[in-house]
């Protein structure tokens, strides 16, 4: 008999393949295979919302030949990826090839080891409609907000605008923080320090002022910060009281995805969308040197903290040969799911937790090595026991005033010797104090004070703004990468380092959103959807009942405010350059059509002149010193060029920097793949070559 399993990737079809050997074969649909039409609504709002899925175009010949495997097999698995979406792809594969919908031919794989592969496929289940209807309602919701408002908003402000159900809800959340930081008004403080020297030591150690007897006292201004200074000079200080304890740190549990892309944004400065590819990559299958292709983590989608007893016993097997017994904790953390969470897959962890990073740090690429060692890393720790400070608060007295002072020691370093969580901000303070004793006289080193102005609210980095929707129950762990990218790619958020910033394309369409249709984009609706669709996938709720119930009243306020806002345009001015129009003299715009953006000039009908954007870097060509531009091939491949071709011919795929080369002078290029990301030199007899690390600077 031969057996048919169909995948998602071919990557995962690689390694499932060796795993389940002769009599099957293995292909992959590469995604979704069928979806609602691309030029049209494709949902019939009339008759119970039924959708109208057609084949995605490109794909034709690959299901043809999905189906032609299909008959010449015995048997069908559907082992797409185990969420709503794999199930609902499993769904369209089975209508495709006339598969019966009530037979077992449904199999999932939360990590991709033999073991689990040969389970899956022993033990087959029906599709789950559940899901698949869940996921459904999801597409047409998704389908029905962005067809019907994105025109609207296209007409308002301009074209080629989009407008959806959870992406718009982002950038307000983003433009909010934007409104409060302009919002803020700084307010002036004071702090002030003493320096102080204990008897018979020469180390001085530092202390904050805190207030009297009567309780802390704020300093508003500088007078007052003054006056108390001149209270202080002169006067003698003491220890008033000491107070020593111990503070124990229990270690993060495990990732699950939005914890997961928060971290590696921290870490590895890995944008969400860097991160999930990744961690696709280690799911599905990395070709591992004397093991051949495995996955080597758990199913990267996820919002469930549970681990399996064999994965507990192998990471503590592993904590124990490596660290010993005093690593482990007494008795095993009990990791809360929050509540409300998906439980259908453990959290993401390392298949094999045995397999340390260094070990197979060859088999992978730099990206791979740094997301499974930080996956592995934060699993591990979770096994380990906790970390234990000797903690130490002091109060010191003088001119009847207090000081307050207070610092730790490590007793014992427990999972800290191998990972600690990062953390937004620093709220980790206080080192190691000298020893002192109550009524130890102290000598003052100095006492200052400091001016100080409160701060507004920061921006949101991808961290933060992926823990802001995860708090607020906006989006599902799959989502929060595409939710981004979208954002960003819209131009309705721009990157400012770390930081996102709404644009003003953003805040305009954010602000007709808001204004007009307040009901649908805020928060606490778009988390009452996804409550909807978790009931959806529970079978608490029908999916046509929540898309009726949200219809009618959408459609009702599109009406009401197409028809407030007859004849009235909230149109972005165009962005003026200063390159002058050579056909009539004004200076030409920055315009964006259906193919992006170009420049035009303003004078549009009676001059029709239009330009491409020419992207420069900063870089001179090597042979005639004019402008390097960044290019594209026929096939979309970007490469780099002279601006002044066809004068100067220069051309090169990897990108030319201002940089010498120390050896020959000569200019350096860069280049980057997945596995390479150096500066190197061209010149043959040269040779000079130097690796850069994520942050730019170059590795020692």
């Amino acid at each position: 008999m031969s057996k048919l399993v169909i995948v998602e990737s071919p990557a995962k079809a690689k390694t499932i393949k060796k795993y389940l050997g002769t009599g099957y074969d293995v292909v992959a649909s590469m995604g979704h295979v069928r979806d609602l039409p691309k030029s049209r609504l494709g949902v019939d709002v009339k008759h119970d919302f039924k959708p109208k899925y057609e084949i995605i175009k490109g794909k034709e010949e690959l299901v043809d030949k999905i189906k032609s495997a299909a008959e010449k097999s015995d048997f069908v698995y559907l082992a797409t990826d185990p969420d709503r979406e794999g199930e609902a792809i499993s769904w369209h594969l089975a209508y495709i090839l006339g598969l019966d919908p009530n037979e077992c031919n449904r199999v999932t794989f939360n990590e991709i080891t033999k073991t689990t592969v040969q389970n899956g496929i022993k033990n087959p289940r029906t599709i789950d409609m559940k899901l698949v209807n869940a996921q459904q309602c999801r597409r047409l919701l998704d389908r029905i907000v962005g067809y019907r408002l994105s025109p609207f908003v296209s007409q308002k402000i301009r074209r080629g605008l989009s407008a959806g159900r959870v992406q718009s809800v982002a950038v307000r959340v983003i433009c909010d923080r934007e409104e409060e930081i302009r919002a803020f008004v700084p307010e002036e403080y004071w702090t002030i320090e003493g320096k102080f020297i204990p008897k018979g030591g020469r180390k001085a150690f530092s202390a904050q002022f805190y207030g009297n007897a009567e309780g802390k006292i704020q300093i508003r201004d500088k007078s007052q910060a003054d006056a108390i200074l001149a209270e202080l000079d002169g006067a003698e200080f003491a220890v008033d009281s000491i107070k020593k304890g111990t503070r124990k740190k229990t270690p993060a549990p495990p990732f699950i995805t939005s914890t997961l892309q928060q971290e590696a944004s921290r870490k590895l400065n890995f944008q969400s969308r860097r991160t999930m590819k990744v961690a696709q990559e280690l799911y599905e299958g990395v070709e591992i040197a004397g093991m051949g292709a495995v996955g080597i983590i758990t199913y990267m989608r996820t919002d469930s903290l549970r681990i399996s007893d064999d994965a507990r016993s192998e990471g503590t097997e592993y904590i124990r040969s490596r660290w010993g017994d005093k690593y482990l904790p007494a008795k095993p953390y009990n990791f809360k799911t929050k509540a409300g969470a998906q439980d259908g897959h453990e959290a993401i962890r390392p298949t094999m937790p045995s397999l340390d990073p260094e070990s197979i740090k060859d088999s992978l690429t730099p990206d791979q090595y740094r997301l499974y060692k930080l996956i592995w890393s934060r699993f591990t720790a979770s096994l380990m026991a906790q970390c234990i400070h000797n903690t130490v608060s002091v109060d010191i007295t003088g001119g009847g005033y207090i000081f307050k002072a207070s610092g730790y020691t490590v007793k014992f370093d427990g999972y800290t010797v191998l990972y600690e969580e990062s953390k937004d901000e620093d709220d980790e303070s206080g080192g190691a104090l000298p020893p002192l004793e109550e009524g130890m006289p102290l000598k003052v080193k100095e006492i200052t004070g400091s001016q100080h102005f409160t701060q507004p609210p920061a921006r949101y980095t991808e961290a933060t703004l992926i823990k802001a929707l995860e708090e607020n129950g906006i989006g599902r762990p799959s989502t929060y990468a595409t939710i981004i990218t979208t954002v960003v790619g819209r131009e309705y958020v721009t990157r400012e380092g770390k930081s996102l910033k709404p644009t003003e394309l953003g805040e305009i369409v954010n602000k007709l959103l808001k204004e007009r249709f307040a009901k649908f984009v805020n928060l606490k609706f778009t988390a009452g959807m996804e409550r909807n669709l978790d009931n959806i996938a529970d079978g608490s709720k029908e999916w046509i009942e929540t898309l009726g119930e949200f219809y009618g009243d959408f459609e009702k306020n599109l009406a009401d405010v197409k028809k407030a806002m007859e004849g009235i345009d909230m149109k972005i001015p165009d962005e003026e350059t200063d390159i002058i129009c050579e056909k009539c003299g004004r200076k030409m715009v920055i315009k964006t059509g259906r193919y992006g953006k170009f420049i035009a000039c303003p004078g549009f009908p009676e001059c029709r002149n239009i330009k491409k954007i020419v992207q420069e870097i900063d870089a001179d060509c090597p042979k005639c010193g004019a402008k390097v531009v960044v290019k594209k091939s026929k096939r979309g491949k970007v490469f780099y060029g002279c601006s002044k071709y066809p004068e100067c011919d220069f051309v090169s795929w990897d990108e030319p920097t201002r940089e010498k080369c120390p050896q020959c002078g000569r200019i350096l290029y860069k280049k980057q793949t997945k596995k390479i990301n150096k500066l190197y030199c061209a010149e043959k007899d040269c040779g000079y070559s130097v690796n850069i690390e994520d942050n730019g600077e170059q590795a020692q």
